[in-house]
């Protein structure tokens, strides 16, 4: 018996451990969002007529976060049995 098939044996977990690996893996990529986009409206309010430039600066940060929880999703079913 594996290390794995134990811990799911004694925990009653039962179904995809990769499926809780991203639901933890998930946890960065959100974070990343919330700072994005939480620094970008203080930036927003210091100097409104920088408005262009930070806003493109956030749409790009968000989507290099989003594709980090797009590999994620990938991922367990990629390297899964």
């Amino acid at each position: 018996m594996s290390a794995l098939e134990t811990l799911a044996a004694t925990t009653g977990v039962h179904g995809s451990v990769g499926s809780i690996g991203y639901g933890l893996a998930a946890i960065g990529p959100g974070v990343g969002v919330g700072i994005i986009f939480g620094n970008g409206t203080q930036a927003l309010a210091r100097q409104p007529e920088a408005a262009g430039l930070i806003r493109a600066n956030q749409i790009l940060g968000f989507a290099f976060c989003e594709a980090l929880a797009l590999i994620g999703i990938v991922m367990p079913f990629v390297f899964g049995k």
